[in-house]
């Protein structure tokens, strides 16, 4: 064997060992950013106000069901607010009328938001790009404009008040308490999520995504994927919606208002689509923001957060997250 073959081959080896390290170390970085963040999750109510903490955890699974359809399958949803306020509407009354404890109220108004999301997600993944946005949010505006007009149910503008917070006889009124009840749904529901994405089922998601076309060809039912995708993704919002109106005692218009379809939008966007850490670490900022803001007597909250968002679009176009992970992939490369 030659000097220079001798060189190749050990460079080939080298490169081969730094690929396998960097493989090796993948599993290991997962495991501690999971530590990391169920350290977080257990600690936010020492640190910050309780209904705060709450608030943040169910932006989190909100942005995260936004993401299975935005960031994996290409699909852009300004309805989400409808599958959000469903469930809120139906576990309050849910809790109001049968004084059941909240989770069954809470499983209550994710069955419903399933429920609703297929004959509108049957029409909408007919239909792609900005189509597929404006559907969305024609059957959400008409969500809105129902609870808005059947005030026997709703309330009307008054909203429903007074959910219990009630589990196994136990008062869950104190929202330091009820932030550790209600956690393990978060965390079930962010699981699932997590599953959906890293199965055979979410790689083919990628796939429509990238060339439904060539997915077509490959003999996927486009359209049956997309449905099913949008089912999940509905229950996970109506999971955290239902959380959401039971953690605060009211259920109101807000909730299915288009402007909660677009805030977890924003949020997806600024932590970085395809992420799913990313959802989480925006909803922390933009509900840690916006409580700030208000905190201190600041109105106009959507000036502020809406020049951040156009801010990090421009010059993070990955979002938070999405940068800083491709950062770390490209120093890795380099390195190897």
């Amino acid at each position: 064997m030659s000097i220079a073959e001798m060189a190749r081959a050990a460079s080939g080896t080298t490169r081969g060992g730094a690929a396998e390290r960097a493989a090796g170390a993948r599993p290991a970085i997962r495991w501690l950013l999971l530590a990391v963040g169920l350290t977080a999750a257990l600690a936010m109510p020492w640190v910050m106000y309780p209904p705060i903490a709450f608030d943040i955890a169910c932006f989190a699974l909100l942005a995260v069901s936004v993401d299975l359809l935005l960031g994996y399958t290409g699909l852009l949803s300004f309805g989400h607010a409808a599958f959000w306020g469903t469930a809120a509407y139906t576990a309050t009354l849910v809790s109001l009328q049968t004084g059941a404890p909240f989770p069954l109220a809470v499983l209550a108004g994710m069955v419903a938001a399933a429920v609703l999301s297929v004959p509108i997600g049957y029409l909408a993944v007919k239909r792609t790009g900005i189509y597929f946005a404006m559907v969305t949010l024609a059957f959400a505006q008409m969500i809105f404009f129902l609870a808005n007009q059947w005030r026997s149910v709703t309330g009307g503008e008054n909203g429903l008040v007074g959910p219990a917070r009630e589990l196994f006889n136990m008062d869950l009124s104190d929202p330091f308490f009820f932030y550790y009840a209600g956690l393990p749904f978060i965390l079930l529901g962010l699981l699932a999520a997590w599953r959906v994405v890293r199965s055979p089922f979410g790689r083919v998601l990628v796939a429509i995504r990238d060339n439904p076309s060539r997915a077509r060809a490959l003999g996927y039912p486009v359209h049956q994927y997309k449905l099913g995708v949008f089912v999940i993704s509905a229950s996970l919002a109506g999971l955290a919606g239902g959380l959401f109106a039971i953690s605060h005692g009211f259920a109101s218009l807000q909730e299915v208002y288009w402007t909660t379809s677009g805030k977890a939008v924003m949020i997806v966007v600024l932590g970085g689509m395809g992420t799913l850490w990313g959802s989480v670490i925006g909803a922390y900022l933009v509900v840690q923001l916006e409580y700030f803001l208000s905190d201190a007597g600041f109105e106009e909250i959507g000036i502020v957060t809406g020049s951040i968002f156009v801010l990090v679009v421009l010059l993070f176009r990955r979002g938070i997250w999405g940068t800083a992970r491709h950062t770390l992939e490209k120093l890795q490369r380099r390195r190897e």
